[in-house]
């Protein structure tokens, strides 16, 4: 520790005092940078400011100082990046006042591209009209939001959007689920019923499958719709198909929405309008295998700064945190 002894001075003609500076030293940075690295890597890894203020004799408020000081010298090295080439658009919450959060990400280097606060048309339209290099998107995985798809279409013209494979199949179970309640709502309300018609097949246990084939033995049109679910969910998990493999399944799946439209059930209905007015987006997932696994994983990390952080007031203190921690 270096002690310096300085002269305080006063202004004359309007009474300020104010200290005396010492070349190389900047305002409100009295300590060494091996010091403060050490206070941003140990909060960095979890410890909160408070505990570790009283540990290294410093308040909490200046262990928060540093800390932000250091995210943005880190977030300076990356500043300027365009856009990636494979981008992930998925929203998450962020607060009751300021609502949901839009998270872009890239999903060939697995880092957090960017958040924008808003999840709207008009939240998002003057950010990503000012943002650089859209032109270089190739790739956009999304779930099934009309208004990400309005966006990524007015934004990003030279992009191919590709639905989200785990939003299609749960839309699917959704529907599926609903047909079934109108059809035996008591059998619906049975929990461990309930778990064997949300798996896959290929995840059944042969006692299991038995069991469940025993419960739709007794409702016939329940079974038949029950395969026809499991035949559109096989044909949805395909990957790595090239295009001439993909016609055959276009043909398939095109089938499948017609049956959906004209069965006469309601819920299932509605199921084939909107997965045929998502028909472009859905086929493009057996030729392009990102998904937004990559993006909801980011969303668990971004939950746990908050809960480290015990929420957020400031967004854009918990947008330069993400930015540099979630990578």
């Amino acid at each position: 520790m270096l002690e310096l002894e300085s002269r305080k001075f006063q202004c004359r003609d309007c009474g300020r005092a104010f200290w005396e500076r010492f070349p190389g030293i900047l305002p409100r940075k009295r300590a060494t940078e091996p010091f403060r690295r050490s206070v941003f890597v140990k909060h960095y890894d979890g410890v909160n400011r408070s505990r570790l203020g009283r540990r290294e004799g410093i308040s909490g408020a200046t262990v928060e100082r540093w800390f932000q000081d250091y995210l943005r010298r880190e977030l300076a090295e990356r500043k300027g990046a365009s856009c990636p080439r494979v981008l992930g658009i998925d929203e998450h919450f962020f607060s009751r006042k300021a609502g949901y959060v839009t998270t872009l990400c890239d999903l060939r280097k697995h880092t957090v591209f960017d958040v924008v606060l808003g999840r709207s048309e008009g939240a998002l339209a003057d950010y990503l009209a000012r943002l650089p290099g859209k032109e270089r998107v190739r790739v956009v995985c999304m779930d099934l939001s009309s208004t990400y798809r309005a966006l990524v279409r007015r934004h990003f013209p030279q992009a191919k959007i590709v639905a989200d494979r785990f939003h299609v199949i749960r839309l699917i179970n959704q529907h599926f689920l609903a047909c079934w309640r109108e059809i035996d709502a008591a059998g619906a309300q049975h929990r461990g019923l309930l778990s064997l018609m949300r798996r896959h097949r290929h995840n059944l246990k042969p006692e299991q499958r038995a069991k469940l084939t025993m419960y739709l033995d007794q409702f016939p049109a329940l079974r038949e719709i029950y395969r026809f679910k499991q035949r559109l969910c096989y044909l949805l998990l395909k990957k790595h198909r090239t295009r001439k493999q993909c016609a055959p399944l276009a043909r398939r799946f095109l089938q499948a929405l017609q049956q959906l439209r004209d069965c006469g059930l309601a819920q299932l209905m509605q199921l084939g309008q909107t997965l045929n007015s998502w028909s472009l987006e859905i086929a493009r997932m057996w030729r392009f295998t990102r998904n937004n696994g990559i993006t909801e994983g980011f969303h668990t990390k971004m939950e746990v700064l908050q809960r480290q952080a015990y929420g957020f007031r400031n967004f854009q203190n918990y947008r330069l945190r993400v930015r540099v921690m979630c990578c």
